[in-house]
């Protein structure tokens, strides 16, 4: 397949150039041209006046490019320091120094970062930031940041809004992908949008569009990205239950705190919050990832407490991680085989998968979810990050659970996809299951839920109703402030 027909991108010194784009439009096949990932068929590359051959991200790198990826370059077990300086460190440093360098750089832009915990250990959020210090440790000239504010809160966004008008204005030059357009014209001086691996379309100053134009420009048709509230309607039964639910994290510290939950057949619960306040090992309870050191989970009235994810799985629990490839996805496994590997049981005939099944049942879900792909037998990880979820979501919900818990699910998606992604929860929702939302997306989890709770340093501090509260309050109670 041809990712990208002839698309041109010219970004001047000095500037913050948006290149939007649905999924699959050839963003991150142009950006990996740019880094020496991928070698051009056709087309030249020209970086700070000089016309460059890339044979590899190394040569990327001396030449001033850097860039920071939607999915994670790091290593897990060494730690943030060690991340932010492997190939790049300054000679023969004690490993407090280079800890007290890297300090010093992510206290200059405003991104705190323990220079001691092992990536491992972070939050999606908080390895996001690592990844920003990288390229910013390499003084890299030309930045490409893919989808940088997709595990940020409205707050850190704004600030790594700043960020980057700070860098622009030193004389760096920023390429900013990103299906945030709020983002995008808050941030972006320029931009260049891409559609089916062509350019379509320029903009010379972005204050003089709307969000409304830049989304037709990306995919013909005008949208948000944002379903429309779903109606009010009864809830349920109880389906999902969590008493006094305390919990260490991986570090062996506290991550959740009495935690008191109650989601009910046919509502969305959101949970509001900023990253690594307890979010992710919340969703790791749930589905059976974590043991709690203390409390209860109950699913459909039934003791699920010591149940394997696989048992709870069975019995009605779905699960979305944030974590695509690293959780949801095998990614050197085909993406037939990712797809039964939830129901491989019901594609087997005694002991044996019988192949035609597992095609037809992946087709069925590429069909029905929308899924852009290829060949159905190549690694999963060649699809966009938009189509990964769409296929991850579809196997999720093949065996029609009572619950779902769904992580970040709209991350990094373009407008069509999040509104795709959006659909399914609120259809979900309409056919009685329970869905419980956790989300860095304050838009996304006013629109969709029906009650939202806040989580701070591991509890949860507030219960509002996300139609009537002011964004304030809940920016309030994410602070750890929740109004008496």
């Amino acid at each position: 397949m041809i990712a990208c027909a002839g698309a041109d991108l010219r970004v001047r010194p000095g500037t913050i150039h948006a290149l939007l784009g649905e999924n699959g439009a050839g963003k991150t096949t142009m950006v990996n041209v740019l880094a020496g990932v991928y070698r051009p068929d056709a087309g030249e590359v020209w970086v700070n006046g000089q016309r460059r051959f890339f044979q590899s991200p190394a040569d990327a790198i001396a030449a001033g490019v850097g860039m920071v990826y939607q999915e994670f370059r790091l290593v897990p077990t060494l730690t943030v320091a060690e991340n932010i300086v492997l190939g790049a460190a300054p000679g023969l440093l004690r490993t407090s120094e280079i800890e007290e360098r890297v300090a010093e750089l992510s206290a200059a832009y405003g991104m705190a970062a323990d220079p001691t915990r092992p990536v491992w250990q972070l939050s999606m959020g908080e390895r996001q930031r690592v990844e920003i210090l990288k390229s910013l440790w390499r003084n890299a000239s030309v930045l490409v940041m893919d989808e940088p504010t997709a595990v940020l809160t409205p707050g850190e966004a704004a600030e790594l809004g700043a960020t980057l008008r700070a860098m622009a204005e030193g004389g760096r030059s920023v390429i900013y992908i990103s299906h945030k357009l709020d983002q995008v014209v808050a941030f972006c001086d320029e931009a260049t949008v891409l559609r089916q691996g062509k350019t379509a379309a320029t903009v010379e100053n972005l204050q003089d569009v709307d969000l409304t134009a830049l989304a037709e420009m990306m995919v013909g048709t005008s949208g948000g990205g944002y379903v429309d509230r779903p109606p009010p309607r009864d809830r349920g039964p109880e389906v999902l239950s969590l008493q006094n639910i305390n919990a260490l994290n991986d570090r062996g510290l506290p991550a959740l705190t009495d935690i008191n939950m109650t989601i009910h057949s046919g509502e969305i619960v959101g949970i509001v919050g900023v990253s690594g306040n307890g979010q992710k090992e919340l969703a790791e309870v749930i589905t059976g990832l974590r043991r709690p050191a203390q409390g209860r989970v109950a699913l459909n009235g039934q003791d699920v407490t010591g149940a394997s994810a696989g048992d709870r799985y069975r019995l009605g629990l779905a699960y979305v991680p944030e974590d695509r490839l690293g959780v949801g996805l095998a990614p050197k496994m085909s993406v037939v085989d990712n797809a039964v590997v939830r129901s491989y049981k019901s594609q087997r005939r005694g002991l044996m998968l019988v192949v035609d099944r597992c095609v037809k049942f992946c087709q069925t879900l590429v069909e029905q979810f929308g899924v852009r792909v290829g060949r159905l037998n190549d690694p999963i990880a060649g699809l966009s990050g938009g189509n990964l979820q769409r296929l991850l979501l579809g196997r999720e919900l093949a065996e029609q659970p009572a619950v779902l818990v769904a992580a970040q699910p709209t991350r990094g998606l373009d407008v069509q996809g999040v509104a795709a992604i959006q659909s399914h929860l609120v259809e979900q929702r309409s056919n009685g299951v329970g869905v419980l939302l956790i989300s860095e997306d304050l838009d996304e989890l006013q629109a969709l839920s029906d009650v939202l709770l806040v989580m701070y340093e591991g509890r949860v501090v507030g219960e509002y109703p996300p139609d009537v509260t002011p964004r304030s309050i809940l920016g309030s109670a994410m602070a750890g402030n929740p109004p008496t």
